[in-house]
């Protein structure tokens, strides 16, 4: 589908909700090479060092900073736009971060997707609609088994809940509004893509592994980690974002088969541990140590976590390209670059985009 990306998204226009946060950021520059007219419609970035302003994102996209709870102005800017294409990422995306706003968790990532559902109906045009959604909507039994997207759905904390909870809104705005059936009528191919715990260069979210691990070895401290056995799907950010644009890409040759839900996660011999990770980060930066015996004050997360991607190798053609440890490798080699001013931040992301789109 790598080929097909430019003939798909070139002059065309591109809605992406969270454009100004890490996922966001790589995804707008990613469109912008690829030829899209690109709208953004997030929160202003947190930090001048965040990746969004690092990269002068204004400058790839129109971007409109509002919040995705107010659902007159989105869906006023989702209109005035008229996309063909709308990728929704925004969210409050931190487990440990839920624990402390839960109803604001709920808030945006409930009512924000039901937004831009409820502005879809007033649409008077075709377009393409990825919800992205995350690998913790399922209800994790903390078994080695790998959850296919038929599996229960569930979230023990507040994250993983609204998450779930999302995945209801859609599906319900999917059959009363959108319903494949009657895409002749309505001509909105809406889908769900699943994919976490990835990784990359420019991301400084608290309580997230690596940008924690990059804090403490840039402070010459000691990494502090919370549960060292626990196994995630780690990804670089390059990989779901490829999923995301190969399946909107699939909704324009069929949008009705794949008006559907699909994991994007490694291969599934490709989890590692915790621990593994920050020991394999730690001989990438050249120094620094660990303290594996870090209490968790009480906040759960999962310690097994594993997905099943069969179904978007077979339906999607889609394929994980960069292994866990390459990813790592990755992301470590881009803090060090650019803590060092070694390399133009802009020219790194196009050219792991470019290097990616040819491997």
């Amino acid at each position: 589908m790598k080929n097909d990306f430019k003939s798909i998204y070139q002059n065309k226009k591109v809605f992406v909700t969270g454009h100004t946060g890490f996922k966001g950021s790589w995804l707008i520059c990613w469109l912008h090479l690829l030829g899209s007219k690109v709208k953004g419609y997030a929160l202003a970035p947190e930090n001048d060092f965040d990746l969004y302003p690092t990269i002068k994102g204004d400058e790839l996209c129109l971007s409109e900073i509002a919040d995705i709870r107010d659902a007159e102005t989105l869906k006023k800017s989702i209109l005035d736009f008229q996309p063909d294409f709308i990728f929704h990422l925004a969210a409050q995306p931190l487990v440990r971060l839920s624990y402390k706003v839960p109803l604001e968790t709920f808030s945006i990532n409930i009512n924000g997707t039901a937004n831009v559902l409820d502005a879809l109906r007033f649409l008077e045009k075709p377009c393409i609609a990825v919800m992205v959604t995350t690998d913790k909507v399922y209800h994790n039994q903390e078994k080695n088994y790998a959850y296919q997207e038929t599996d229960r759905l569930g979230g023990y904390d507040p994250y993983s809940a609204s998450k779930a909870a999302v995945e209801l809104v859609i599906d319900s705005y999917r059959k009363s509004f959108f319903n494949p059936l009657n895409y002749a009528a309505h001509q909105k191919s809406i889908s769900v893509a699943r994919a976490g715990n990835v990784i990359g260069g420019g991301d400084w979210a608290r309580d997230r592994i690596i940008p924690d691990i990059v804090r403490a070895l840039q402070a010459e401290q000691e990494i502090e980690v919370r549960n060292p056995n626990a196994v995630r799907p780690w990804q670089h950010v390059l990989d779901p974002l490829s999923g995301y644009l190969t399946l909107a890409a699939k909704q324009v040759e069929d949008p009705i088969q794949f008006a559907d839900t699909f994991n994007f996660g490694p291969e599934p011999s490709d989890n590692l541990t915790v621990k593994e990770l920050v020991n394999f980060a730690i001989d990438i930066w050249g120094k620094g140590k660990a303290n594996f015996a870090i209490e968790n004050n009480g906040y759960h997360e999962a310690l097994l976590l594993q997905l099943n991607i069969s179904k978007a190798k077979k339906e999607l053609d889609w394929h994980p390209k960069i292994s866990a440890k390459k990813a790592i490798k990755l992301t470590l080699d881009w803090f060090k670059n650019s803590t060092n001013q070694q390399e133009d931040i802009v020219s790194t992301l196009i050219r792991d985009i470019k290097s990616f789109e040819d491997a």
